[in-house]
């Protein structure tokens, strides 16, 4: 009987280690994803219908395409749209390797809607990527009422080139509630559960997820591993 014991407990005590040895590799396969920037994604994850998201901001043919879901109210995607964006632009955009194309994804409050469905009522104009900006620029803090109603008209007014009354017109209409409902539910099954989050997806079809307003340098080492698929 105590040799069975001691059986039981080494089989036990082997069981344990193998948990632990399985957890140890997971966890290391999570540190290596993270120190590279992402975690992979299959083509079929990838493939994601962006036809209601926003106008893409470079050249239709790019190689390389920047899926980002954000939020007008989330901080982070503030810092990411001043602090990385502008690099990208210069250096992927504009150089015709990269488009962006951005889907909603309001979650950070009940004023987070309409602030977004505004943004289709400035494309309407033409002024989707300046309007795009211009939000980010006069973010005000979260929920307190600079992104609804008359404080957002208040703020649009200030937006060079934008005909406020169409505009005015469009955001009480609730034209584009309906698309930024659609754009949030794309976003969530594409598995981005905060903001902002990004997919890269380059020729090959293949997709990297990022999370979080990470640095121009990671952004710089996916786009580079897509430009040479």
């Amino acid at each position: 009987m105590v040799k069975n014991k001691k059986e039981k407990k080494t089989k036990f005590n082997k069981s344990k280690f193998i948990g632990i040895g399985i957890v140890g590799a997971i966890v290391a396969i999570i540190a290596v994803l993270a120190m590279t920037g992402g975690i992979s994604l299959s083509p079929a994850k990838a493939a994601l219908n962006t036809n209601s998201g926003s106008p893409a901001l470079g050249s239709s043919s790019a190689p390389v395409t920047i899926i980002e879901f954000g939020d007008y109210q989330c901080p982070f995607c503030q810092k990411w749209n001043h602090d990385t964006k502008p690099l990208v632009e210069k250096n992927y955009i504009e150089t015709g390797k990269v488009k962006l194309v951005f889907i909603d994804l309001p979650i950070i409050g009940s004023d987070s809607p309409k602030v977004h469905a505004s943004s289709y009522c400035a494309d309407d104009q033409g002024l989707y990527w300046k309007y795009h900006d211009f939000l980010y620029d006069n973010q005000g803090n979260e929920n307190d009422g600079w992104a609804r109603g008359e404080k957002l008209k208040q703020l649009a007014a200030n937006l060079p080139g934008l005909d406020l009354q169409k505009f005015n017109q469009c955001v009480d209409s609730g034209k584009y509630d309906g698309r930024v409902s659609d754009n949030r539910n794309t976003a969530l099954k594409s598995g981005a559960s905060s903001t902002p989050t990004f997919i890269v997806i380059g020729p090959d079809k293949s997709g990297t997820m990022i999370s979080g307003a990470q640095p121009y340098s990671v952004f710089q080492s996916v786009i580079d591993e897509k430009l040479k698929s």
